[in-house]
């Protein structure tokens, strides 16, 4: 017998969902932060758990996404092609081989959907930003999840272990994902030791390098470099960025992939049909133009995460090493008092039990008044 029309719900139509998407569960942004801005309306919330860059975007980026908006009734490029070219000849690279996405979660989520499925392995690392395995998951593929670094590990605890990433690639692999610097640990592998992986992948295995962090790790953190210069010698490499942590649009949604023309050109097949915005495609391409601006930001960011790291760590919590615009944060049983303690003092920071990491919150970098107020916050929570 058919259900009632007011019990048909989530659970009847997950049985007519593909395999894969039977067991998703949707991306969890950690806070209904738009319920937060209501309700701490009166005193200004620190919002700490986005990994948002807290001055803004280029001045000359906002002027470009305003202009944009006179031609609001028309589509947006379908190609991005002044976005695409720029980048292109940004990164040295044909235009060919620049792939614009609505933000890099579409694009990470895409590459399952063209290279995975059901009879193929994708292989990430533990602790790496949830996206990967949501991906996996959707395209109906096996997920290998490789050990990180221990937690004592000297330089990089919990960080990406290259040789047991490796050691999980077989026959059945299709995609490997790895963040560079990585997302939630703030942690970073160095630029030899992803040469010699790279040596050890088979040509019939994609290898995604997601550095949507990578200007701030740039002549920053120790041994880092970008993988976009191994792109010429491997066509299995494909690497994303986005213009929303350090160009800071992330209300725009603009992210891009570097790889191979021909890889490219099979993506191509799957981009959705205008997926970047019009004030987004103007504003990402002025935010290339002011490299000062950006340098800023950056630099303004490395001086306070080392002051936020150092006084946290005199106060006895265990901070890991970070290339990033956040830090992780260890604070051990209590973890959950204090996460809630800071949101109801207006102090938002990201919780990780959905990473595996439930003594652990990941805190983003803020302004020196942003940080003040955190530590704060976490004084009176000790006191």
């Amino acid at each position: 017998m058919n259900p009632a029309p007011h019990d048909i719900g989530e659970e009847f139509f997950s049985a007519l969902a593909q395999p894969g998407v039977r067991g998703l569960r949707a991306y969890d942004p950690g806070h209904d932060l738009v319920a937060l801005r209501r309700r701490f309306s009166e005193t200004a919330l620190i919002e700490l758990g986005s990994n948002e860059n807290p001055y803004g975007p280029s001045p000359r980026a906002l002027d470009a996404a305003r202009a944009s908006l006179a031609d609001a009734h028309r589509y947006p490029d379908p190609l991005g092609g002044d976005l695409g070219r720029a980048l292109a000849a940004r990164h040295g690279v044909a235009p060919t081989q620049i792939l614009l996405g609505n933000g890099s979660h579409e694009l990470l989520m895409q590459f399952a959907q063209v290279f995975a499925g059901p009879d193929a392995d994708v292989v990430a690392s533990r602790y790496g930003f949830a996206v990967y395995a949501l991906g996996a998951q959707a395209a109906g593929a096996r997920l290998r999840v490789a050990d990180a670094h221990p937690r004592d590990h000297a330089s990089q605890p919990r960080g990406h272990d290259l040789d047991a990433i490796a050691a999980c690639i077989s026959d059945a692999t299709r995609l490997v994902y790895l963040a560079n610097p990585n997302n939630p640990t703030g942690t970073w592998f160095a630029g030899d030791a992803f040469a010699h992986f790279m040596q050890r992948v088979p040509d019939n295995v994609i290898v995604v390098v997601d550095e949507a962090y990578a200007e701030f790790a740039l002549d920053d953190a120790d041994g880092y470099r970008s993988t976009l210069a191994l792109l010429p010698r491997h066509r299995n490499l494909v690497v994303t960025r986005t213009f929303s942590k350090a160009h800071a649009l992330a209300g725009l949604r603009v992210g891009y992939a570097v790889g191979d023309a021909g890889l490219i050109a099979v993506m191509q097949r799957v981009r959705e049909s205008f997926n970047v915005n019009m004030p987004a495609l103007a504003a990402a391409l002025a935010a290339l133009d002011d490299p000062a601006h950006l340098a800023a930001g950056i630099s303004a960011n490395r001086a306070h995460r080392a002051a936020l790291i150092d006084t946290l760590r005199s106060r006895g919590w265990i901070v890991t090493p970070s290339a990033t615009n956040f830090v992780l944060v260890e604070f051990g049983e209590r973890t959950a008092m204090i996460e809630a303690s800071l949101l109801a003092s207006g102090v938002v920071a990201r919780p990780m039990a959905g990473y595996g990491l439930p003594d652990c919150l990941r805190i983003t970098i803020g302004t020196a008044d942003d940080n003040a107020r955190l530590l704060a916050a976490l004084d009176a929570i000790a006191g």
